[in-house]
C-alpha cells in the first residue's frame, strides 16, 4: 500500500483551511512536518519570553514596578491556562489551523502592538492577548508532534519539540546579546521577534499539514504499524472515540504527572522571566552579560533534550531518565541557591546553570514521551485533550509561581529601580550638591533591600528544590517500564500482535 498520495484530489494545492493528510505520510514527509512544527514552537516561545530579556530596560521606561510586571505575567499565565482547555477541541476540529493562525496573531501583536505601548496597562493588554493565543497554539503543537511520531521514536521527537521553549529562551538571550548594543532600546527586540514570527507564519501557511482524524486517533507504536492503521482507519468510529473526553482524561496518572512536571519547571520559569533581573541585581551583571549566561544555560539544555531523547528511545524506557534528571536537577538548584549573597564568577554560575539545564532536560524530554504514552493508554483519540489538561495545569502552576514570587522576594521593586537612584545620587555628589531627603531615603531603602535579597532568593530556590522532589514522586504513577529488557519484550509482543491483526484484516479485505 502506498502512502505517497497525501491528499485527495479535491484537497490538493494551497490549503487555506483544510490541511488534512488522507494517508499516513512517509518518513521524509513526516520529518519535514516535525521540523516545521519545532520551528513554529521556537518562534511562539521566543515571542512569549522576549520581554524578560529586556525587563531591566523596559520596566523603568514604562514606569512599571517589578511586582506589577510579575502580576502581569501571572495574569497571562492564567489566561493561557483556560485557553489550553479550549485547545482540547483540537481532537475534534484539528490542530494545524490553530497553530497557523495563532502564529499570525502573535506575530502581528509582537511586531506592531507591544513595542508601541507607553504604559503598564498597554503592555499588560498586549501580553494577555499573546498569552491567550499561545495557550491554544502551544497545546496543538505537541499534539502534532505526537501524531507524526510513533512511540518507538517518541522521546526523540518530543526532544525536538521541547527545543521550542528552550531555543525560544536561547533565541531571546542570543539576539539580545548581539543586537541590543547596536539598537539600545527594548522596543527593538519586539520588532525583531515580530519579523521572525511573520516569516514563520508564511512557511506554516504554505506547508503545515495534519493527519486526518481516522489516522491520528489510533495508537502507533512503530512505523511497522502504518499499514494496519490505514486499514483500520476505514472503519473507525470517530464520534464514539471522542465521547466524554474530559471524563476519559481526568484520572490520577494524567493529572498527577501533569502537575508533577509543572512543579519541576518552577526553576525554569523563574529563570525565563526573572533570570536577567536576578543576575543584574544580585551579582551586578549587565543585561548583555546576564543574557550571555542564558546562552550557555539554554544551549546546554537544548543539547540535553536531543541526547536524552535519543538515549531514552534507544533503551526504550522513560522513568530512569526522569529519576536521574530529577535528582540531578534538585542538587544543582541547591548549588545555585547557595551562591546568593556570595561573589561567584561568570564561569562558576555558567557551570552550575549548564549542569542544571542538562539534568532538567533529561527529565523533561523523557516525561514528554511518557506523558503522551500515558494519555494514549487511556485513549489515543484524545491526545490533544490530555495535553490540554497538562497545558491547563502547567499554566495554573506558573500563575501561582508568579503570584508567590513577589511575596517571597520582597526586595526586587527597590533593587530594579536602584540604578536610577544610584546614578542620581552619584551625580549629586559629583556636583557637590546635597542630595534631597527623598533620594537619601531611597538610598537607605536600596541598602536594606540589598541585604535582604540573598536570603529571600535562597528561600525561593529552596521552594524550587521541593517542587522537583514532588515531580520525582509522581514518576511512579505514569505508564512505562523501568527495565529496558522488559520494554523490548513489550515491543516484540506488540509487533507480533500487529502482524496477526494485519494478516486477518488483509485476508478479509483481499488487499
Amino acid at each position: 500500500m502506498s502512502s505517497t498520495t497525501l491528499l485527495p484530489q479535491a484537497q490538493r494545492g494551497l490549503a487555506i483551511w483544510n490541511r488534512q493528510l488522507a494517508q499516513y505520510p512517509e518518513r521524509a514527509q513526516r520529518l519535514r512536518q516535525l521540523l516545521l512544527v519545532v520551528a513554529i514552537t521556537i518562534a511562539l516561545y521566543y515571542a512569549l519570553y522576549v520581554g524578560g530579556g529586556v525587563a531591566t530596560l523596559m520596566l523603568p521606561q514604562l514606569h512599571m514596578p517589578f511586582s506589577v510586571f510579575v502580576y502581569i505575567l501571572a495574569g497571562g499565565g492564567l489566561l493561557g491556562a483556560f485557553a489550553s482547555l479550549i485547545a482540547g477541541l483540537a481532537d475534534r476540529f484539528g490542530r494545524a489551523n490553530l497553530v497557523v493562525y495563532g502564529l499570525l496573531a502573535v506575530a502581528l501583536i509582537t511586531a506592531f502592538w507591544t513595542p508601541n505601548v507607553t504604559s503598564p496597562l498597554g503592555f499588560a493588554l498586549s501580553f494577555f492577548v499573546v498569552s491567550f493565543v499561545e495557550g491554544i497554539a502551544l497545546v496543538a503543537t505537541p499534539a502534532l508532534i505526537r501524531d507524526f511520531s510513533p512511540q518507538v521514536g517518541r522521546a526523540t521527537a518530543m526532544g525536538f519539540w521541547t527545543l521550542g521553549p528552550v531555543l525560544g529562551s536561547l533565541t531571546v538571550s542570543a539576539i539580545v546579546t548581539m543586537t541590543l548594543p547596536a539598537y539600545q532600546t527594548w522596543q527593538s527586540q519586539f520588532y525583531i521577534c515580530g519579523a521572525i514570527c511573520l516569516v514563520l507564519f508564511v512557511l506554516a501557511f504554505l506547508f503545515l499539514r495534519e493527519l486526518a482524524p481516522a489516522l491520528r486517533d489510533q495508537l502507533m507504536v512503530s512505523e511497522r504499524d502504518r499499514v494496519l492503521i490505514e486499514l483500520k482507519a476505514k472503519g473507525l468510529d470517530i464520534e464514539a472515540s471522542l465521547r466524554n473526553p474530559w471524563r476519559q482524561m481526568l484520572h490520577l496518572d494524567v493529572i498527577a504527572s501533569a502537575l508533577g512536571v509543572s512543579l519541576l519547571l518552577f526553576f525554569y520559569y523563574t529563570a525565563v522571566a526573572f533570570g536577567v533581573i536576578y543576575l543584574a541585581t544580585m551579582f551586578q551583571f549587565s543585561v548583555e552579560q546576564a543574557n550571555a549566561l542564558g546562552n550557555w544555560s539554554w544551549g546546554a539544555n537544548a543539547a540535553a533534550l536531543i541526547v536524552g531523547g535519543l538515549l531514552s528511545d534507544h533503551f526504550r524506557v522513560r522513568k530512569p531518565f526522569m529519576l536521574i534528571g530529577g535528582i540531578g536537577s534538585a542538587v544543582t538548584i541547591y548549588l545555585y541557591l547557595v551562591q546568593a549573597g556570595q561573589h561567584p564568577g561568570f564561569t562558576t554560575l555558567a557551570v552550575i546553570l549548564c549542569a542544571q539545564s542538562i539534568f532538567g532536560g533529561f527529565a523533561y524530554v523523557a516525561w514528554m514521551a511518557s506523558f503522551t504514552e500515558t494519555v494514549e493508554a487511556r485513549n489515543p483519540a484524545l491526545t490533544a485533550t490530555g495535553l490540554a489538561v497538562w497545558g491547563w495545569l502547567i499554566r495554573l502552576v506558573v500563575t501561582a509561581c508568579f503570584i508567590a514570587l513577589p511575596l517571597v522576594v520582597r526586595s526586587m521593586d527597590t533593587l530594579v529601580a536602584a540604578p536610577y537612584y544610584i546614578a542620581a545620587f552619584k551625580k549629586a555628589q559629583a556636583d557637590n550638591v546635597t542630595p534631597p531627603p527623598e533620594l537619601l531615603a531611597q538610598m537607605g531603602a536600596i541598602k536594606a533591600a540589598a541585604e535582604a535579597a540573598p536570603g529571600e532568593w535562597r528561600i525561593w530556590y529552596m521552594v524550587c528544590v521541593v517542587c522537583v522532589l514532588v515531580f520525582i514522586a509522581t514518576i511512579f504513577v505514569m505508564r512505562g517500564r523501568w527495565s529496558p529488557a522488559l520494554a523490548r519484550a513489550d515491543e516484540a509482543a506488540h509487533d507480533a500482535e500487529v502482524a496477526r491483526e494485519l494478516a486477518s484484516l488483509q485476508s478479509r479485505t483481499g488487499t
